[in-house]
């Protein structure tokens, strides 16, 4: 599972329905949602590991 950090709940978690998307200046980051409290989370990823949490099937591509 993609995994970042909750600002609400301060730490490190799983993320529920990760969305892979490219920034302006080219990198990757997944966006989900906090399982415990619901906030929104990100991680920024390399994009060998996005790559590989699309092809798993662990995250979704939204670019």
């Amino acid at each position: 599972m993609v995994e970042g950090r909750c600002m609400k709940c301060g730490t490190q978690r799983e993320m529920e329905n990760p969305k892979i998307v490219q920034t302006a200046r080219g990198g990757y980051m997944a966006k989900g949602k906090c399982i415990k409290c619901g906030t929104n989370m990100c991680a920024i990823l390399s994009k060998d590991k996005a790559e590989k949490a699309i092809s798993s099937g662990e995250a979704t591509k939204s670019f």
